[in-house]
């Protein structure tokens, strides 16, 4: 008598368990591109920056050499900008995009130290429009900062995190193009 769940049984339950998901992943573009948005513009079509940020008048700054090996596969355009006390990092976003990650990631790729995450609405800010804040210390330099990131698409949605505003966006919960803004302040914020 065989026992209830053989090593064939088991395979044969495996493979029906994951072959729906692996086309379910097959079909999703898993390198970022997924649909594209009819309305979304071209990654190289112009992109007009703000002027202005919460009163405060912006001038561009020019994207650091890892931003701009980084600006050359990003489906949309990135820009960097002052208002001679924040530093913003925008980004207009074609379509969805893997590469759209947390502002922790990439700090944290640098070597800084991060703590304290947590959502909240900035000063200033839209009736509830939340935004994920978290401190980034660089030890060496003494460096301290007040980091908050939103992604907001075309019809005002706004998306706190990365995952779930790419899983909302290749499903078509969310349509682009839209905007990934990041604000470093000095500490205390």
């Amino acid at each position: 008598m065989s026992p209830l769940f053989s090593r064939s049984r088991l395979l044969k339950l495996l493979a029906a368990l994951l072959l729906p998901a692996c086309a379910l992943w097959n079909a999703v573009d898993v390198r970022g591109a997924g649909p594209p948005d009819a309305a979304a513009p071209k990654a190289d079509s112009a992109v007009e920056w703000p002027a202005a940020w919460r009163g405060r008048r912006l001038r561009p700054l020019a994207l650091s050499a890892v931003e701009q090996r980084f600006a050359q596969g990003f489906p949309g355009k990135i820009a960097r900008l002052t208002d001679g006390r924040n530093m913003l990092v925008w980004r207009h976003v074609a379509r969805p995009t893997r590469m759209l990650h947390p502002a922790t990631d990439c700090y944290r790729a640098l070597g800084w130290r991060i703590h304290g995450e947590h959502l909240e609405q900035l000063e200033n800010g839209r009736q509830g429009e939340r935004w994920r804040c978290f401190v980034a210390e660089q030890a060496r330099e003494g460096a301290r900062l007040r980091v908050c990131e939103r992604i907001e698409d075309r019809a005002g949605q706004g998306f706190t995190d990365a995952s779930a505003w790419y899983w909302a966006a290749i499903t078509g919960q969310s349509a682009g193009p839209w905007r990934a803004v990041t604000v470093a302040s000095p500490w205390p914020g």
